[in-house]
Formats: C-alpha cells, sequence, structure tokens
C-alpha cells in the first residue's frame, strides 16, 4: 500500500495538470450521469489535430531536421540576446499564421535544443515563457490564429479588418511589453560547441516516433473537454452563467479563461451573450494569467517539463508572473481607453526616470 502511494504521489508529481484535470473531470461526473453524450463533448478535431502534429515534430527529430536547422541558426545569431529573440518573435509570427497551438509544438522543442547547443540551460525558462506569451500574442492578430478566435469570427460574422482593429492595441501593448523584457536577457558572446557529425539512426525510428509523443497532454484535453461539457449541463452553473455574463462579458471571459481555458470559455459565453465584440476581447486577454488560461500554455509547460522536469517549479512561478503583469496591463487598456491608458504610462516613466 505504502508503495502504492508513492507511485501515485511520483505520478502526480510528475503529471500534475493532468492528474488535475482527470480529478475534476471525474468529480463532474457525479454530477451529470455518464453516457454516450460524452463523446460529443470533445473536440476530435483538436485531438487528431495535435496528434498529427506531435507526431509530424517527432518524425522532425528522429530525422535530425531540428538538429540541422540549429546549427543553421547558432551559425548565424552572435549572442544570447539575439538568439532568445529570434526564437520568440519566430513564435510571434508563426502563430499568426499556424496558430499558436502548432507554433509552440514546433518551436519549442526547437528552443530547447538550440540552447543545450551553446550551453545555456539557464536562458530555458524565460525563453520558454516569452515564447509562449508571443505565441498567444500572435494568434490575436488574424481570425485564424487560434482556436478560440476561429470559434468566436465563425460565430460573430465580424467582418476580417474589424476583428483585426478589435484587437490591434492588445497586440501593441503586449508586444512592446515582450520588447522591454528582452532587456532583462544577457547580451553575451554565444560559445558554439564542437558540433561533430550528424549521425541518422534508422534503429528503432518508428518506434522512437510514436514513443516519444505526450498521450499524457491528449488525454489531458479530453479531460477538460469532460469537464467543460458536464459545467454545461449543470443547472447550477447554467444558472449562474445567464446571470453573470450578459454585460459582463470581458470579465466573464478573463474569468472563465482562467480556471477552464479560452476555447471553452469562447463556446459557453457565445452560447450566453451576442456581444461578440466584447467576448473576443476577453478570452484573447483571459489567454494571460495561469497555466490553464490557454491550451498553448499547456502545450509549452508539457514540452518543457517532459524534457527538463528539474525546471518545473521555478518555470511555473516566472511564466504565472510574466503572464499575470500582462493580464493586469491588458486589463487596464481595455477599462481606461488606448489613449488615456498611454497618458498615464507616460506620466509613469516621466517619474521612472526623474
Amino acid at each position: 500500500m505504502a508503495r502504492f502511494t508513492d507511485n501515485f504521489i511520483d505520478f502526480f508529481k510528475k503529471e500534475t495538470v493532468f492528474s488535475i484535470s482527470v480529478i475534476l473531470a471525474v468529480i463532474s461526473c457525479f454530477f451529470v450521469k455518464p453516457t454516450i453524450s460524452y463523446f460529443n463533448y470533445i473536440n476530435w478535431d483538436t485531438i487528431i489535430l495535435l496528434f498529427a502534429i506531435m507526431l509530424f515534430v517527432e518524425v522532425l527529430k528522429n530525422l535530425s531536421v531540428f538538429e540541422i536547422l540549429v546549427r543553421k541558426l547558432l551559425f548565424k545569431v552572435k549572442n544570447t540576446r539575439g538568439l532568445v529573440l529570434f526564437l520568440v518573435f519566430t513564435c510571434f509570427f508563426s502563430s499568426i499564421f499556424i496558430t499558436n497551438d502548432v507554433s509552440l509544438i514546433i518551436f519549442v522543442p526547437f528552443t530547447l535544443l538550440a540552447l543545450k547547443k551553446v550551453d545555456r540551460l539557464d536562458l530555458i525558462v524565460l525563453t520558454v515563457s516569452l515564447e509562449t506569451i508571443a505565441a498567444n500574442v500572435g494568434c490575436m492578430v488574424l481570425p485564424i490564429g487560434a482556436p478560440h478566435n476561429i470559434v468566436m469570427y465563425t460565430v460573430s460574422k465580424i467582418p476580417f479588418e474589424s476583428f483585426f482593429l478589435l484587437l490591434l492595441p492588445y497586440v501593441i501593448v503586449s508586444v512592446i511589453f515582450l520588447i522591454l523584457l528582452s532587456f532583462f536577457i544577457p547580451k553575451e558572446n554565444i560559445a558554439l560547441p564542437d558540433m561533430g557529425k550528424i549521425e541518422f539512426d534508422r534503429k528503432n525510428f518508428f518506434k522512437r516516433v510514436f514513443a516519444g509523443i505526450d498521450y499524457y497532454l491528449l488525454l489531458t484535453f479530453i479531460a477538460l473537454f469532460i469537464l467543460i461539457g458536464n459545467l454545461e449541463n449543470i443547472a447550477f452553473f447554467n444558472l449562474l452563467f445567464k446571470k453573470w455574463i450578459i454585460g459582463n462579458e470581458v470579465l466573464c471571459g478573463v474569468i472563465l479563461s482562467q480556471f477552464i481555458s479560452n476555447v471553452p470559455a469562447a463556446m459557453l459565453l457565445s452560447g450566453f451573450s451576442v456581444n461578440y465584440e466584447a467576448i473576443i476581447i476577453g478570452i484573447n486577454i483571459g489567454g494571460f494569467g495561469t497555466l490553464i488560461a490557454s491550451m498553448a500554455n499547456l502545450i509549452s509547460y508539457k514540452i518543457l517539463v517532459h524534457e527538463y522536469g528539474e525546471f518545473k517549479i521555478k518555470y511555473l512561478i516566472l511564466f504565472t508572473v510574466l503572464n499575470v503583469i500582462l493580464l493586469i496591463i491588458l486589463l487596464s487598456l481595455y477599462f481606461l481607453g488606448f489613449d488615456l491608458f498611454v497618458k498615464i504610462l507616460g506620466v509613469f516613466f516621466k517619474y521612472l526616470f526623474i
């Protein structure tokens, strides 16, 4: 019994997010009787897409494609700040077109390999934190940048250019935030190691590819989908949503995203309110904050912890602090308006540097 308890505790520590997601999903099942309709809760397109992308990334890794690209990059970049900025803004620009989730699945493993090559593991926590923020900012540029925006763009029928202009102030302020944070990155020369010859190991290729996929991440998503589906069918929460959502879409979007992530929050809010512009702002701002606020946050966290579990606590602390700061800044921007926000910011910096 003691051994079982120890194994459970070890597993919980290793797969904390998955364990909590499953526990919450199971608790919700006591309020909504399990039926075949549970399968309808799950967005299978998302699960299949994630699996396909992870499979593709593992193939690239085992074909040494990342190794080749990393070597080319390291010969171009001269210092640590330049390297980190390149990696961070690659996530920003790529997430505009291939979604924040896909961007992080591809570039976080690439980042870990690049920093390992130059023996700068001390920069991993900050770099991955900034990459995750950058991906969540980039996905706001176009409605195709993230699942929650695709959902809202489809439901709201808002014109493409209006969608872009609606979130543009938040994108601009967030990019400035990322640039300011870049000054905390040390600007030191990169020491290139002896790279050696790239060797492709054909032995057990497919076994290594399928073994490298994070199946617990897929199961975490499934557990969250079940949890959200049950919450929507619990009368208490249904009445609560009807009472509080209308007129408070932005705050509800932010708060709900912190606990159920912004994709389910988008689906939930759009079912109770037609103030789609406020919902769009709320769920995009709400993607910053807790680890669960955006599915993309979970993806980068899981990739990092899978490779470097010793950075787990440090990453959670730094990631949360940076995200909460940005969340407060963007909420202030919404409530104050862009002009007043800029004036207050100007006064703040004026007195800061006196």
